[in-house]
Formats: structure tokens, C-alpha cells, sequence
């Protein structure tokens, strides 16, 4: 876990635990300090992601990996992947592995790390301990570093001691006056011990990139009237030989060449410790941009329980990785370009070092918006994203249907059988041997709804009526009485004993629609020998298409109803404006009857 969380968009004022020396990082105490002058480094660079397989891949992790990914693309450099399992008693067994399908499901793909090698391997901590211990003991000699034979007791009852009198609770530097002979005598005699970094009496300041120039001020130990004394001193090295993560990122990220570190900004506050490590090895050390934390909408630090799910969730609900991918790039990072919907060459092709200040608000409707426009795109491109998205609706569709019903979905479109059923003698008695292709039919569907896709299950509940016969249950008659009520039937049947003749196309649905409207106009103005205004037939058309809708998806939204006609087919379409009639023709027959049209 992170050592420190800063507080909200950085605008309180922190106050060290040791020194009590307070720093702003308010917006105010940045305006002084240099910016970089670069956004984007003008030398390959090279960037590392380093999780810890102690739990699985969430959305604030993901976006670390890809910050990091898309530098180290743009730049032309090297993107490394690093696990950081020193830690074994919190391990989880599976996490590595889950680690590596995630971020290849996303897209990101390491250059160098576990499964592939490189040059600077192992990629491993827990095959590099004889590195960290090699250079713990280059500190030792150098003064630097120190060895604590403190009893995990002691250290226990000096923190409860410490913190009974309300201060801070860090070491006293009770070892650090052993001479070196007397420490290397115990250790050698097997005495366990811990080795502690000495700090600096001044942490020395850093640039970050994002929020410019940060100093720590004077950490001398701070003395109380009760006469204690504290130091930070933290540990490099555990009893059980295992490095800290302080020691270990320092020096794997020296060994590894790492140019550019972006993390979040909870890790600010261990960068003054790393900086000193760096200097006490005489090393120079990466540029450091960190940024600001993930928040839900009560501005509270997102986390499982408010959403920050493992990625494998996102991937099960059907979201595409490059929508991911584009929703986590846009949690810190800003951009000039006038649309936020970016693939992942696009991201890479925009990104630069412009994040924001302070916490980002996860909105997760940004998340959808993204998903529907991505489906958009895959729709109009074409290639695997959009085979993808057929079969994975093909799969719901075919769960979702009873044997019956998939064979009734794929009959052929036009009308055949006895002429008696249609009620006109032009219709063939031999069935068509034209079946329909269930992906086809999903295809279609999908083109005419593409912008309202956001995963497979919940574009089949909203579409659902093109896949299953429509019952009468689902059927709510629309209450519209603004006209007389004979209009609505009367147009609905007129269409139904019209719908077999001529082509069946969008356009050509869409004008025979028009065209009923127009003959109603006709019809109403001869027999009442009064013409009807534009407002009236707005009216009329309103009406007409809400009892067609009704009609033909039992009054749910969706495309345009001539799209829905044309999919569904001339003879699904008869049949659903012949249920219509069926269903109200008790309640309808006084009104029908004066229309002087047969409920067929």
C-alpha cells in the first residue's frame, strides 16, 4: 500500500512528521517554480510499470501502465514491465499471471519484463536480492546506511510510547552510534538486524513534472519538551534479507536505465527518500511526474467498493480495451484536440507530459459515451473489433431464443403460403429458400443502432424485439386521443393490406408511409370538405407513428420505424400489424366499423 495519501487536489497544507515544517502545494506556491520545458522528451525514453502481484489489475493501475506505455511509445523508447514479489507472504497465486493476460488483453504490450527477458533482467525482484543486498552494503561502507539491532518489541513499545505522548512515531537512531567494528562483529555472529538509510539533515528537492519544484525542508531531529528525538530513517533491508521497496525501485530502476517514472501522486512523499538513496549511491535519477489520484463522485479515493474493479470485470461486461484504454488516458492526462474518442495509435500519436493537477473524478458515463463511439467506428471500419461484436451478439441472441424461435427468426423475409392468410392471390404458394444468416441479421441491426451499443446482453434487451415475436403482454396500448380515434387503426390496416407491393427498402417503407399520411390528408378534406392545417397533420403523423411503433416493437424505442420494417421483413411485418388489429379489435370494432374496413 501506499505510505502517504495526499489529501484532496493538494490544497491543504502537509506537515512533515518529523520536522513540522510546512510546505504548500497549493496552485498559489507553484506559480513561482520553473515548468518544464518539454512535454514531450526529445530522446527515446525509457518507462517502466512495476505492480506488485499482491492483488489483481484495477483502473488506477491500468492507467499507471499506460501512462508510462504511451511516453515510452511516443518517443520511440523501451516500455518495461517489472513485479515487485518480494513480498511473499501477501503474494496471491494466480495475480502474476492474471497480470500478464490483462495487459495483453488491453493492449499493452511490454518490450522487455518476465515471460520475454531483455538486456537488464531479471525483470523479477524476487531473482534480484543479491543486488539489493551487494548495494545495502555499498551503504553500510559509505556511511550512509547504517544496521538496527532494535527488537521488533522495542520498536513496537517505542511507537505505542511515542504515540501515547502524541509524537511522531519514527526511530530514535538508537543503533546508529554502534561503531561499524561492533556492528559487523554481531551481524557476524548471526544477531538479526535490519539495515536503515541515515537521511540527510536536508532531503534534497526535486522537479517534478507536474508540480514543479519540491523541497522538503531541513529534516533535522525534531526535540520535544519531553526530550525525545525522531528520525525517518526508514529500512532498506529487512532481518530476513529482503529489500524494502525503497531500496529495491532505487536500484532496479538505476540498473534498468529507467529515464521517465510516472505513479500517483500518493508516492510524492517517498520521492525525497529515493532522491537521497540516489544521491548516497552518486547516481543520477529519472524525471518523476506524478499524478493526481483516482476520486468516485464524493470525491473519496476510489476503490473497490466504489468501483475500482479488477480489469477482468471490465473485460467480462463486455467493454472493448480500446475504449478502456481511452477512458483511462483521459483520468489526468489533457489534451487540445476536439474530440476526446482516441484508438490507441491516436493516444499514442497525442500524448505528452500535460496532466492535470490535483485528483481526477472517475465519471463512468464518460466510460459508455466511449464505448458507444468506439462501437461506431469498429462498425463503419470493419476488421476483428467488428467480427468480434457480431459473434459476441450472435452468442446472446442464440442463449436468449428457444430452439423455435431461432428457427422462426431465420425464416425467409417475404410473404408465402395460402392466399386465403394475405388476402391477395399474388403471393407464391412454395416457400422461399432464401433463410436468413443469424450474423447477418445481428450485422444489420447493429449498423442502424450502432450508437447505442455499450455491450452485447444489454443492446440484445433493448433490441430484443427483432430477435423475438413480440407478445401480447408486452403490448401497452398508447394512450394518444388528440385526434379521432378511427385514424389510427384505420391507417394501421390500410398499411397492412398495402404492405405486399413494391419494393422493400428503407426509402421505399418511408415513402409509403408518407404516402398513407398524404391520401389520410386527402380523404379527411373531401369528406369533411375542410382543409387540415400543417399543425393538424403533424398531429396526425405523431399519432400514426406512435400506434405504428406500438405496433411493430409494442411501443419500445429505437431506430427509425422504416429501418425496423426493412429487417424485419415484409412478412414479420404483416403479421405484427395484423397482432395489433387482433389484439384491440374488441375495443376497436365500434370505431373501425365507421372506417367501413374489415378486421382481417
Amino acid at each position: 500500500m501506499a505510505p502517504v495519501q495526499f489529501q484532496q487536489n493538494f490544497r491543504s497544507l502537509w506537515v512533515c512528521s518529523l520536522c513540522k515544517a510546512r510546505f504548500s502545494t497549493s496552485s498559489r506556491s507553484y506559480q513561482a517554480f520553473r515548468k518544464p520545458n518539454q512535454r514531450v522528451p526529445s530522446q527515446p525514453t525509457r518507462t517502466r510499470f512495476a505492480p506488485s502481484p499482491t492483488g489483481f489489475l484495477h483502473l488506477g493501475s491500468l492507467r499507471t501502465a499506460l501512462f508510462n506505455y504511451l511516453l515510452a511509445k511516443r518517443t520511440g523508447g523501451s516500455f518495461l514491465l517489472r513485479l515487485e514479489d518480494t513480498d511473499k507472504r501477501r503474494t496471491v497465486k494466480t495475480a502474476e499471471e492474471r497480470l500478464y493476460r490483462d495487459l495483453q488483453w488491453a493492449g499493452l504490450e511490454w518490450d522487455e519484463g518476465p515471460e520475454i527477458g531483455g538486456p537488464y533482467g531479471p525483470y523479477r525482484q524476487s531473482e534480484r536480492t543479491a543486488l539489493y543486498r551487494e548495494h545495502a552494503e555499498k551503504l553500510l561502507e559509505s556511511g550512509h546506511a547504517y544496521r538496527c539491532f532494535c527488537s521488533t518489541e522495542r520498536l513496537h513499545n517505542l511507537a505505542k510510547e511515542r504515540s501515547k505522548l502524541g509524537l511522531p512515531t519514527e526511530y530514535d537512531r538508537t543503533c546508529e552510534g554502534i561503531s561499524t567494528e561492533e556492528s559487523s562483529e554481531r551481524a557476524a555472529k548471526g544477531e538479526s538486524f535490519t539495515i536503515r538509510l541515515k537521511v540527510p539533515a536536508k532531503y534534497p528537492d526535486f522537479t517534478d513534472l507536474v508540480y514543479g519544484k519540491i523541497g522538503r525542508g531541513h529534516n533535522t531531529p525534531v526535540h520535544y519538551k519531553f526530550g525525545q528525538a525522531a528520525y525517518e530513517d526508514p529500512v532498506l533491508l529487512k532481518s530476513d534479507g529482503q529489500p524494502t521497496y525503497h531500496l529495491a525501485n532505487v536500484v532496479d530502476d538505476h540498473h534498468m536505465e529507467i529515464t521517465h517514472v510516472i505513479r500517483a501522486a500518493e508516492w510524492i512523499s517517498s520521492t525525497p527518500k529515493h532522491i537521497a538513496l540516489y544521491d548516497a549511491f552518486g547516481w543520477k535519477p529519472p524525471l518523476f511526474a506524478h499524478v493526481g489520484l483516482l476520486e468516485d463522485e464524493t470525491h473519496q479515493k476510489l476503490s473497490k467498493r466504489n468501483a475500482d474493479i479488477d480489469i477482468t470485470a471490465y473485460e467480462k461486461d463486455g467493454i472493448f480495451p480500446e475504449a478502456l484504454l481511452n477512458f483511462a488516458a483521459l483520468l489526468g492526462w489533457s489534451h487540445n484536440l476536439k474530440s476526446d474518442v482516441m484508438d490507441l495509435q491516436e493516444l499514442i500519436k497525442n500524448f505528452d507530459l500535460k496532466f492535470t493537477k490535483g485528483n481526477t473524478v472517475v465519471a463512468f458515463g464518460k466510460l459508455w459515451f466511449l464505448q458507444r463511439a468506439h462501437a461506431e467506428r469498429y462498425l463503419r471500419g470493419g476488421g476483428k473489433e467488428y467480427e468480434s461484436m457480431i459473434s459476441q451478439l450472435s452468442e446472446v441472441v442464440k442463449a436468449q431464443l428457444s430452439s423455435e424461435e431461432c428457427s422462426a427468426l431465420l425464416q425467409p423475409t417475404e410473404p408465402w403460403g395460402p392466399s386465403d392468410v394475405w388476402g391477395i392471390p399474388e403471393v407464391s404458394l412454395k416457400k422461399p429458400t432464401d433463410y436468413r444468416d443469424l450474423q447477418t441479421l445481428v450485422a444489420d441491426v447493429l449498423h442502424i443502432d450502432a450508437k447505442n451499443y455499450t455491450n452485447a446482453s444489454r443492446f440484445f434487451e433493448r433490441n430484443e424485439y427483432f430477435f423475438k415475436p413480440i407478445r401480447q403482454t408486452q403490448r401497452s396500448y398508447p394512450a394518444t386521443h388528440t385526434v379521432p380515434f378511427r385514424v389510427d387503426f384505420q391507417m394501421l390496416l390500410y398499411l397492412r393490406n398495402n404492405i405486399l407491393f413494391g419494393e422493400w427498402t428503407h426509402d421505399a417503407i418511408h415513402e409509403r408511409i408518407e404516402g398513407i399520411l398524404k391520401e389520410y390528408k386527402l380523404d379527411q378534406e373531401t369528406k369533411d370538405k375542410k382543409k387540415l392545417s400543417d399543425d393538424d397533420m403533424k398531429v396526425v403523423s405523431k399519432v400514426f407513428h406512435t400506434f405504428l411503433r406500438w405496433a411493430i416493437t409494442g411501443g419500445k424505442p429505437g431506430p427509425s420505424i422504416a429501418d425496423i420494417m426493412e429487417i424485419l421483413g415484409k412478412r414479420e411485418t404483416f403479421f405484427r400489424l395484423e397482432a395489433a388489429a387482433s389484439a384491440n379489435v374488441k375495443e376497436t370494432t365500434a370505431s373501425l366499423s365507421e372506417t367501413g374496413l374489415e378486421v382481417r
